[in-house]
């Protein structure tokens, strides 16, 4: 009887190598977890010289709230506004030298919201609250580059986004066939590329196109790579660009200008 009682029962000396390997596991977990928050929130900083250019052009004001980076025109209310994802693990800070001239030429209103732990896939619908940053904005695009960019693109073919966006602004970046954005009409769609990009390469960039609807507008800067799309160095697994950031930037403007001011 004793004998049949114990026959289901784990032996002490397993039942010990069980409680060891489940304790490992839970470590392991908990290093891994450790691990990624760490690195999500070391992110690319801002070069501090492009970004203090910025902060000192004629034209725009640049204001750093609790959750987010404005760039405002300094001449009247602006009526037409961005609000734009930062790249996975890069902070806003580092896209107000490539966005403040677009501001001073065209008067648009950029949003940079902070993302939790600096990823975009973890706050796709960031856009519902970072447009009370800018009340006084009547026409509203939304944005980003790399997974900022393709995020943005998921955002605005979800269900219902909480932004009625008139468009949409990619840089260095693609959306993908689950964004659903290829039948729509009312959305204009602005896609721009690095021809050095080493991560949204213009091979992907040009593959995902009919992810994008036909009216798309899409270009592509000759010897730009995926950092210049912001201002904060080198980034892993990018290409070496072929031009300087300031000219990169300077084409970037004329493109993205041309885009909103035609809206």
């Amino acid at each position: 009887m004793d004998a049949e009682r114990g026959a289901g029962r784990p032996r002490p000396r397993v039942r010990t190598l069980l409680w060891r390997t489940a304790a490992a596991a839970v470590a392991l977990l908990l290093v891994a977890a450790l691990a990624f928050t760490w690195w999500a929130c070391s992110p690319y900083r801002a070069e501090p010289a492009p970004l203090r250019a910025a902060e000192e052009l004629s034209g725009v004001a640049v204001e750093r709230l609790a959750d987010a980076v404005v760039i405002t025109p300094t001449a009247g209310n602006s009526d037409t506004g961005v609000v734009f994802y930062p790249g996975a693990r890069v902070e806003p800070d580092a896209y107000v030298a490539a966005w403040a001239p677009i501001t001073a030429a065209t008067g648009v209103t950029v949003v940079l919201p902070e993302l939790r732990l600096n990823l975009a896939v973890l706050d796709v619908n960031r856009a519902d609250s970072a447009v009370t940053a800018a009340p006084e904005v009547a026409t509203w695009y939304v944005g980003g580059h790399s997974l900022g960019g393709a995020m943005a693109a998921s955002y605005l073919g979800g269900g219902s986004p909480g932004v009625d966006a008139a468009g949409l602004v990619l840089w260095g970046s693609y959306a993908t066939e689950g964004a659903h954005l290829a039948g729509r009409t009312d959305l204009r769609v602005l896609s721009v590329g690095g021809g050095r990009d080493g991560l949204s390469t213009p091979e992907k960039v040009t593959a995902n196109r009919a992810n994008l609807p036909p009216g798309a507008e899409t270009a592509t800067i000759a010897g730009m790579n995926h950092a210049q799309f912001g201002a904060y160095g080198p980034q892993a697994r990018d290409n070496t660009a072929d031009i300087s950031t300031a000219l990169a930037h300077e084409r970037l403007a004329e493109v993205t200008g041309d885009f909103l001011a035609a809206g």
